[in-house]
């Protein structure tokens, strides 16, 4: 069985090699040994949003903020992650969103 270490580093070569699906796949495999995988979660909310599955990478940067809520650049990442979401569906909730963790983001950082 392979390791997360080993599983991260495949779904990163799908990744570079632009074989989106393979590499969602891959990353959610990981999920299965460790779904805490901060990493895992901002790779799958910026591949879900690439193939038009903006719901899931929604549910996954809002899970690595979840995961670690002190972390700034996750803030930023979950901001993006709505404005791409926004670009997808015209779902003025996810602007407000955006907003929303740019601020805490630029909150956090003024700490």
């Amino acid at each position: 069985m392979a390791t997360v270490v080993e599983l991260f580093k495949e779904a990163e070569q799908l990744k570079r090699e632009d074989r989106l699906d393979e590499a969602i796949a891959k990353f959610n495999e990981l999920l299965q040994l460790d779904e805490k995988h901060v990493l895992t979660h901002l790779n799958l909310a910026v591949l879900y949003g690439k193939v038009d599955k903006h719901l899931d990478a929604v549910r996954h940067g809002e899970r690595a903020v979840e995961l670690e809520p002190t972390d700034t650049f996750n803030y930023t990442a979950l901001s993006t992650t709505y404005q791409r979401a926004f670009e997808g569906t015209r779902d003025r909730l996810f602007i407000l969103k955006a907003e929303d963790a740019k601020q805490r983001a630029q909150a956090m950082q003024w700490q």
